[in-house]
């Protein structure tokens, strides 16, 4: 039982620790077809306008903390 036993985890792991071989990405000699190209572009205008968002209201909270308190 524990020969069946060591062989079975000894096969999980082998398994387990080739997972990462076979989920890399290969390279693509052809061009990427255009939905895949619009998806690309439309995420990198949302993550633009959010880094944009998040600069401005960085900005506003740093113009308030240098503003002194209204007395």
């Amino acid at each position: 039982m524990k020969k069946l036993f060591a062989l079975l985890f000894a096969a999980v792991l082998a398994v387990s620790l080739s997972m990462p071989a076979f989920a890399q990405e290969t390279g693509q000699t052809e061009a990427a077809p255009k939905a895949e190209k619009k998806s690309t572009k439309k995420m990198h205008k949302v993550k633009k306008a959010k880094a944009e968002k998040k600069a401005k209201k960085e900005k506003k909270e740093k113009k308030s903390e240098e503003a002194p308190p209204a007395q």
